[in-house]
């Protein structure tokens, strides 16, 4: 088995930006998976929200998933967030699985549209002690677990969180907030200590405190 050291995410389509974020703020310097060599030495590999069915495209047209299957065979651990648990998932309803690494059953843009997005705080113990912030859009649902699948958080009728030995699955956006409890949880599953303490993301500067904002009257 080759030594795996390395976490990964997916950077074809999605919330990449995010998660490279929040796990540089860990200390980590992630690959940017772009092709099937940057699987090579990977302890751990992110699956980021975005559009299922065009990541598993070109997780197809280039050459990827059979690699990906295959390191996941030799002990790379997966963490989908949102379109990523789609792609986990052994059963999704009314439609044809995709890389169907999980035992779990789940349901597309369970909550609705965009603008029923929402955001919450919940405790996740085997995670994180106190609350945790969790940002839903246009979230599916995890609707049942296989025997070997553990859950980590249940909210009202639906699974939001399980994992198995190898692979964990989030149907929301742990990448939106500012926590870093999730990949925390996910670094350290996949064997790499993470020692420089930080639990809340640094504040980023965003553009728009720049912006001149104007109007057609304003010079």
């Amino acid at each position: 088995m080759a030594k795996r050291d390395k976490i990964g995410v997916l950077d074809l389509q999605g919330g990449v930006h995010e998660h490279v974020y929040h796990l540089q703020a860990l200390g980590i310097n992630p690959v940017r998976v772009k092709e099937a060599h940057d699987l090579d030495d990977l302890a751990g590999l992110i699956l980021p929200g975005g559009e299922s069915t065009c990541l598993i495209r070109l997780l197809n047209i280039f050459g990827i998933a059979p690699k990906l299957k295959e390191a996941y065979a030799d002990g790379m651990k997966i963490w989908g967030t949102c379109a990523g648990a789609i792609l986990l998932s052994k059963e999704i309803e009314n439609e044809q699985a995709q890389l169907g690494l999980m035992d779990i059953a789940i349901s597309r843009n369970a909550f609705g549209f965009q603008v029923d997005s929402f955001n919450t705080k919940v405790e996740v113990p085997k995670v994180a002690k106190g609350e945790i912030d969790l940002t839903f859009i246009r979230a599916p649902k995890i609707k049942s677990v296989g025997s070997d699948v553990e859950v980590l958080l249940k909210i009202d009728d639906y699974i939001a969180a399980a994992e198995t030995e190898n692979c964990l699955a989030t149907v929301f956006h742990p990448e939106l907030t500012p926590s870093l409890a999730f990949h925390k949880y996910f670094v350290e599953k996949c064997g790499i200590a993470v020692t420089n303490g930080v639990n809340i993301m640094p504040d980023r500067t965003g553009w728009m405190k720049y912006a001149r904002i104007t109007s057609p009257n304003t010079k």
